[in-house]
């Protein structure tokens, strides 16, 4: 069993569990292992029971089947807390799954390895709070991996996971992802649906993932983009993301 996670892309490893060299439960087990040997401050929350039975029917011929992913703070999981960062929301539990994390996991096969730290309701482009203190830049630990996205920068970055979710408005993915060399695209907005909570901030605000790989982001918007009835300003669904990487177009 490897006891160290992987350190490629999320493609290849979804490769590596198709080829039978690594399996999904060694892999999470694996991050596990290295997100309590962490001082980066990466994740706040690991639901690792439920976590372990998904690695354990993971479907490795899907997209990302398998594949532990971080899911930041401010995204919501049925049954995870919904605390937005925020110590005045400590004991919120989410009640609802957006779009997002409900199409990369049931489409997708992505395992949910845990909640990512973020900065207080998105706000600033540093990732500290007094819910759950500083999280570190991997290449520096003196220093921030920015925000908000901060923990899934610093998680996939650092070498916990390959790959987690993000929110960007004013920069929330862009920041984090150059502070720590990561692949960070802010979409057009309505690309990927935020619904069910489409009220919730403000029209700059669009979702998706910090990766270590172009083809890893773009595999991620196969399999997240899409209208949503629940979106009203989600738009139809485009595919060919993966697949036309390289294309030249006129």
């Amino acid at each position: 069993m490897e006891n160290t996670p992987w350190l490629g892309d999320s493609c290849s490893l979804v490769e590596a569990f198709r080829r039978g060299e690594r399996s999904p439960v060694e892999e999470l087990q694996a991050t596990y292992d290295a997100i309590d040997a962490s001082d980066l401050n990466a994740f706040c929350y690991t639901p690792r029971e439920q976590a372990l039975e998904a690695a354990s029917n993971a479907d490795v011929s899907l997209p990302f089947g398998g594949v532990p992913i971080g899911v930041k703070e401010l995204d919501a999981v049925t049954g995870w807390p919904a605390t937005e960062a925020c110590v005045v929301f400590a004991d919120v539990v989410s009640t609802h799954t957006s779009v997002m994390v409900d199409r990369i996991s049931r489409i997708g096969g992505a395992v949910l390895a845990g909640q990512t730290t973020s900065s207080e309701f998105g706000g600033v482009n540093l990732t500290r709070t007094v819910l759950h203190g500083a999280t570190r830049n991997p290449w520096n630990t003196e220093h921030t991996p920015g925000g908000s996205s901060g923990g899934t920068a610093a998680a996939v970055s650092g070498g916990l996971i390959t790959l987690a979710t993000g929110g960007d408005g004013g920069g929330s993915i862009r920041i984090p992802a150059g502070f720590t060399g990561l692949f960070g695209l802010k979409a057009t907005f309505g690309r990927i649906p935020r619904a069910p909570r489409t009220t919730i901030g403000n029209m700059t605000v669009t979702i998706g993932c910090l990766s270590r790989s172009v083809r890893d982001t773009a595999r991620w918007f196969d399999v997240c983009n899409g209208y949503d009835a629940r979106d009203q300003f989600s738009l139809p669904r485009t595919n060919g993301w993966e697949n036309e990487l390289g294309v030249h177009r006129e």
